[in-house]
């Protein structure tokens, strides 16, 4: 099989296609059949032409080869490298052989993933090792989760299972195959431990602990080391997981399907008996076990027979306690667990019995044969009889009955077909009580059924068992078939693309052959009802009906004993021998009934199977062993592509690759592929328009691809077409960039080597000048120069002095001038400061002598200004000290205001109290006047109803600064709690107005000094606020209600307990309102660790109100457009079970948290449990975006980490437009912030691993190394260094983080700063009964 996918020439054509497009053929590459690798990539060397009959490649290792190709032959294409190592087989663009096998070796080998999905199916190869990917984190990662979402896993299809089975109300199965080796065990033992862990229930605890206690017993009892491996189930188990109408599991039930009873009497070399015979031989030494008589293993003939009786790194002694345990938890107790034990013994003790030959015909056994005494006493039964009859059969005819002696071969098949008998008796009533244990009283609503079953087997010698097997896998790949077709046509309509009917591999045709009329299996019936029917007989009678009239049955050409089959995965050939011997299963007592009847069951069986699960909706786990060495991680590409073949996993293949295999949506396709669309193109408003422009200018060829309603179709090698466009224009991008880049630094490097080849030539040129002539000559040009020069500047000095001196000349006339006119306004003041005429006199004088009369002038104006200046400074110093008196008068008058203010204050309480006082006193009158003649009723009905008296009397007294109460406390907290409505409250209203409220009955309770009503109202309100919150568990607004008024009732409480750290911020005021008759700290602890209760529930509902926008809007969505460029998706992201719904982006995610925001701040909750609150939310949000990364390789890239960076830079701008920097918020969001660099950053040398030690000090190294550093993958930023490079960071190995803890909660005191008297209480409330004093 080279090219398994469409027809030979449709490849034909993809080639001359690719040349039409003038695409390098040399830049393609091929797969060439390999004799050791079975496939070998080649790249094409040279441009293949019609008619060449060789295509010339070159090998990865540098050959150069010829490989001859025709129209039959041609080799498959490879898939372009965005494809390699896709979690979905699916997904990749060439859909053959050679690039299923290429996909799981780079995913398994380099990525050491091990589970990657074909369409429907999960593969799984067993990686020989323990991994760290099934904890309870993982699991509870997976549920809920959309399976395309994450990685590959076996929870994932559990995960699928159990929603789709909540969502339709419709019975699934989840069928786990493989051959013995490749993990089909633990599969399904994972499966089973994830329902029990989803799906856990209060009311039956134990339930899931039974169904997983099952699996250790079925394994002892029905699973042996074979050559190829030592758990090996030889049996097949169709387990039914029961659920109720809650989908939580209330019980099981197990069927079995084709024991291996021959492995009782016969092991191959290397091989052992079921375990439980090993187990029960370690313990032999024990007291409880003594009377078994038994020894080691090597001592009995049935577990030693095969060589191998201990299994390097097992205990079976601890095994032995293990499965005595499990026996007992499902209710198996001490005597049923003997019993099963003692027939164990027996058969282990039949085995030794000693059978002699008596001549040729006949045969005996001793009496003294301690082995068989052994045996008869274990079972009880006469051993004479048993000696008799193991050596003897009865054949019973219409007229007599005859006793024949036996051979001793006869004998000792008799003996081992007894021995199975038992054995297949004891597993039936093992799982009988089992299923018992398992039973429920209530109804089923639904159940998963897991079927672990035996793959397609083919060995060397293949015998009976190996055509049952195969019989049984031939029906359940006949379902798959029709299940994956059926798929495919519902996913055609659904698109609304046209249906063409496909060819696949029906194999009804090999069904017919084995179980028709006049079949195999009627042939072999037959021949077992004739009393000497024998193998060669029956043989011969298949060679009579089928050879050369059934294409599918021939005759070996070398062999007269054997006969072939193709069965759908490969040829078999199977010995006669023993097949009517094993089908009989010969015991002398029951003889051809009970053979008949044991074939009729196994048919019956496998029918109802079949029914079964035809009735449910089926998941696929395939499970494929990598090597035979059972080596960890080692990748053997023969094995492995024989179990592809034999598992359908191909089939699949090439079901999908016959129609439209790549299916990419609109906003896919769009993100992807815009880089190819024009300018034009993209100003169209509708993505799905573009697209289909596109597609019509890319690929001409229409029948290509097809529109669906979401999606576009591609038929095989079209995405790999498109990928290669994009790739030639993104290196054409890259060849531009690098054009300019390279032009501008090799012009940058001209100019420097200009500007350095301009400075050599001068100062070499200056080096060639320097001579003696020419210094002589350069000597005289500067002297004559030095005169010259002096000349042109004495010149140039005469001619200025000449102009400065005309200049001066000129200005000293004017200000001469100038200052002649100013001396008359001196004159003028000069007169103006004194009466002196001899001054005058004198300024006139002075005025007359030109000589002197500039300095007088400046003499008289100096004294003016003095004068003025004193003026004004006298004046300023009289003002100040005015100031200065009245400041003080201001400051004695300010005290003598604050004296005053404080008396007046003290006179108003005075005053307050005497009013209150009158007030109390009017009001006690006043009742105790109306109450006389309902004291004297009551006193003549009898002592006892004192109570009643006292509690309608204090039911009417009032309370300073509080409330009288005409009602009971509870009418006061129903409607406090039930009727009250947070939005109806918190509008205009003061914060934790209820608790205050609720305080002031308190003290109105204090105040009377009534024990049992404080305690009665306490209680009342503690369980009202119990109740509301248990009605409301879901509602987030009330928990925010009352969760704020529970911490301000709590801080009322502490403020008013009248205790010095709480009185020290009260005013005067308050504290005379404090209690006065009752310590309330009990209460108060009581009431603490309530409101932690509140403050739970409300963070869990928060959690579960945000939790399901956090993968979608963190990772998926594109913050930056364009940035990531989406991958092609495969099968299970495009079957998705989950509904395409609105998408949730990063908008999304912040709107959420501003409401949770607005409502608590609307509710009045304290700034520092608001805080609190907020950074519990934001530990959420990165603990689940990060474990969703570590579960998603596809996300582990540099352009997701540049998202996750924008994303959280989204979210701390949040925190500080909420001024809410303090609340610790952003570090929890660290590991996921270091995350998102580690994805971006180098990781070449061991530099870069030091860098990533130093930053990324919130991730263990299990985080960086396993996950974000996937070994052996190319980064788009440099190769991978090694793991030994990074230090350890963290001593943890865990890989998930805890998205359920939380941070402790502390509830700070924050004293109310309103006055209780000025509480109003609203009318809304509707507490009418409650009167202020």
């Amino acid at each position: 099989m080279l090219f398994p996918i469409a027809s030979q020439a449709e490849h034909l054509k993809k080639l001359f296609w690719l040349q039409h497009f003038n695409l390098s053929i040399g830049e393609l590459n091929v797969w060439i059949p390999d004799k050791e690798e079975v496939w070998q990539s080649a790249e094409i060397t040279k441009n293949y032409k019609a008619g060449d009959r060789f295509l010339h490649v070159q090998l990865e290792d540098g050959t150069e080869l010829s490989y001859p190709v025709d129209l039959a032959a041609l080799p498959p294409l490879r898939n372009p490298d965005i494809l390699v190592g896709e979690n979905d087989l699916t997904a990749l663009s060439y859909l053959h052989e050679p690039a299923v096998l290429h996909n799981l070796k780079i995913r398994f080998v380099e990525s050491k993933l091990i589970y990657t999905y074909s369409g429907i199916i999960l593969v799984a190869i067993n990686p020989y090792k323990q991994l760290p990917i099934y904890g309870d984190a993982i699991i509870h990662a997976y549920s809920g989760q959309n399976m395309g979402d994450m990685d590959p896993h076996i929870f994932a299809v559990a995960e699928e299972a159990y929603k789709q089975m909540a969502r339709n109300n419709k019975n699934q199965s989840i069928i786990v195959s493989g051959e013995s080796g490749a993990g089909k065990t633990v599969s399904a033992r994972y499966t089973m431990r994830y329902f029990a862990t989803v799906s856990k229930s209060s009311g039956n605890a134990h339930v899931e602990d039974k169904v997983l206690a099952s699996n250790p017993i079925t394994e002892a009892v029905g699973n042996a080391k074979t050559t190829r491996n030592d758990n090996s189930s030889r049996f097949g188990k169709y387990t039914e997981i029961s659920f109720d109408r809650g989908y939580q599991i209330i019980g099981a039930n197990m069927r079995t399907y084709l024991l291996e009873k021959s492995r009782v009497v016969f092991q191959s070399e290397n091989e052992r008996n079921y375990h439980i015979f090993y187990q029960l031989c370690a313990s032999a030494m024990q007291p409880e076990y003594a009377h078994l008589k038994l020894g080691s293993a090597e001592e009995f003939n049935y577990t030693c027979m095969g060589g191998s009786t201990v299994i390097e790194g097992v205990d079976d002694r601890a095994n032995m306690l293990e499965t005595q345990k499990t026996f007992s938890l499902l209710g198996l107790k001490g005597d049923f667990q003997m019993d099963v034990f003692k027939m164990l013994a027996a058969i282990l003790h039949l085995g030794n019995v000693e059978i002699a030959a008596v001549g040729d015909e006949r045969s005996s056994i001793s009496m003294e044969d301690k082995h068989l005494s052994i045996f008869c006493e274990l079972l009880e039964v006469n051993c004479d009889k048993m000696c008799r009859w193991l050596c003897h059969r009865k054949i019973v005819t219409t007229s007599e009955t005859v006793v024949k002696p036996m051979t001793r071969a006869q004998a000792v098949n008799a003996r081992d077909a007894l021995a199975k008998k038992i054995y297949s008796h004891l597993f039936d009533f093992i799982v009988e009580r089992i299923n018992q244990a398992l039973q429920f009283s209530g109804k089923q609503h639904t159940f998963i059924g897991v079927l672990d079953i035996y793959g397609f087997e083919t060995f060397d010698v293949n015998s009976f068992e190996q055509f049952c097997i195969n019989y049984a896998n031939e029906k359940l790949q006949q379902q798959f078939n029709l299940h994956v077709f059926k798929l495919e046509q519902e996913e055609y309509m659904k698109e609304d693309i046209p249906w063409t009917l496909i060819d696949f591999y029906d194999n009804q045709p090999v069904i017919d052959l084995i179980e028709a009329k006049m079949g195999i299996l009627e042939l072999l019936d037959e021949e077992c009802l004739l009393p000497h029917g024998k193998d060669e007989n029956w043989l011969q009678k298949l060679y009579n009906n089928f050879v050369n009239k059934n294409a599918l049955f021939e005759k070996p050409r070398m062999s007269n004993t054997s006969f072939i089959i193709q069965h759908f995965a490969d040829k078999v050939e199977y010995k006669c021998e023993g097949f009517l011997e094993k089908n009989r299963d010969t015991v002398h007592e029951v003889l051809i009934e009970i053979l008949k009847e044991s074939k009729v069951c196994f048919r019956n069986s496998l029918s109802l199977l079949m029914v079964t699960l035809n009735a449910t909706t089926p998941h696929y786990v395939r499970c494929i062993k990598p090597n035979d060495e059972k080596l960890p991680f080692e990748f053997d590409s023969k094995r492995v592509a024989q179990q592809l073949r034999a598992c359908g996993v191909l089939e699949t293949i090439r079901i999908s690759a016959q129609s439209y295999p790549s299916r990419w949506t609109y906003i896919e396709f769009f993100s992807r592929y815009s880089i190819l669309m024009t300018q034009q193109e993209l100003s169209i408003n509708d993505k799905k328009q573009i697209c289909k422009i596109v597609l019509q200018r890319l690929i001409q060829d229409h029948n290509q691809y097809q529109f669906g309603r979401t999606k576009i179709f591609f038929r095989a090698g079209q995405v790999a077409y498109l990928e290669k466009l994009r790739s030639d224009k993104l290196r054409q991008a890259c060849i531009l960039i690098q054009k300019r880049v390279r032009g501008w630094l090799q012009r940058r490097r001209f100019l420097s080597m200009r500007r350095a080849a301009l400075t050599v030539q001068q100062y070499f040129r200056g080096q060639q000048a320097i001579t003696a002539r020419n210094l002589k000559q350069t000597w005289a040009a500067i002297i004559i120069q030095k005169y010259c020069r002096g000349y042109l500047v004495r010149r140039l000095c005469q001619l200025i002095h000449v102009a400065a001196v005309t200049i001066q000349a000129y200005t000293r006339g004017f200000l001469a001038r100038k200052k002649y006119r100013k001396v008359q306004p001196i004159k003028i003041l000069i007169s103006l400061t004194g009466n002196n005429s001899c001054s005058v006199k004198k300024m006139n004088t002075m005025a007359i002598i030109p000589n002197t009369l500039p300095f007088a002038c400046l003499v008289l104006l100096s004294s003016a200004v003095f004068l003025v200046f004193y003026h004004f400074q006298s004046q300023k110093e009289i003002y100040e000290k005015e100031i200065e008196g009245l400041n003080f008068k201001v400051e004695h008058l300010s005290q003598d205001i604050n004296h005053l203010q404080k008396l007046f204050r003290e006179e108003n309480d005075i005053n307050d109290g005497i009013r209150l006082e009158v007030s109390r006193l009017t009001s006690e009158n006043l009742v105790r006047s109306r109450c006389r003649g309902t004291t004297q009723k009551l006193k003549s009905q009898g002592s006892n109803k004192g109570g009643h008296v006292r509690w309608h009397l204090h039911k009417a007294l009032s309370l300073p600064a509080g409330l009288v109460c005409k009602e009971t406390a509870t009418s006061t907290m129903t409607l406090l709690s039930a009727d009250l409505k947070p939005r109806g409250v918190v509008v205009n209203m003061i914060p934790g107005l209820p608790a205050h409220i609720l305080f002031m009955c308190v003290r109105y309770a204090d105040y009377l000094n009534n024990a049992d009503m404080l305690k009665s109202f306490m209680n009342v309100t503690i369980d009202g606020i119990k109740q509301v919150v248990k009605e409301h568990s879901e509602d987030f607004e009330m928990l925010s209600f009352w969760l704020s008024n529970t911490y301000y009732f709590l801080n009322c409480l502490k403020q008013y307990s009248g205790e010095e750290e709480f009185m020290k911020y009260n005013t005067a005021r308050q504290n005379k309102n404090c209690l006065k008759h009752f310590d309330l700290s009990e209460y108060r602890q009581i009431l603490s660790d309530l409101a932690i209760r509140i403050y739970h529930q409300f963070i869990i509902v928060m959690e579960n109100n945000i939790q399901h926008m956090i993968v979608p809007g963190m990772l998926e969505y594109e913050s930056l457009q364009g940035i990531s460029g989406l991958k092609p998706t495969g099968f299970r992201k495009r079957s998705s079970s989950i509904d395409d719904t609105d998408t949730y982006t990063m908008t999304s995610i912040l709107q959420q948290l501003s409401y949770f925001y607005s409502t608590m701040c609307q509710n009045g909750l304290d700034s520092e449990l608001l805080k609190q609150a907020v950074k519990q939310l934001f530990f959420l949000i990165g603990a689940v975006t990060l474990n969703s990364l570590f579960l998603r390789k596809d996300m582990c890239s540099c352009r997701k980490g540049m998202q996750i960076r924008c994303n959280i830079s989204y979210l701390e701008e949040w925190l500080k437009d909420k001024n809410l920097q303090s609340s610790n918020a952003k570090e929890t969001l660290e590991p996921l912030s270091q995350a998102a660099w580690l994805l971006q950053v180098k990781k070449i040398t061991d530099d870069d691993a030091k860098e990533i030690c130093e930053h990324c000090t919130s991730l263990s190294t299990v985080q960086v190394m396993n996950h974000l550093f996937p070994s052996g993958r190319t980064d788009s930023i440099g190769l991978p260094f090694h793991k030994s490079s990074i230090p350890q960071q963290s001593t943890s190995s865990l890989l998930m983080l805890d998205t359920k803890h939380l941070f402790q909660v502390t509830f700070p005191f924050t004293p109310s700063p309103h006055a209780l008297e000025l509480i109003q209480v609203p009318s809304s409330f509707k507490l009418g009964f409650l009167t202020r004093v």
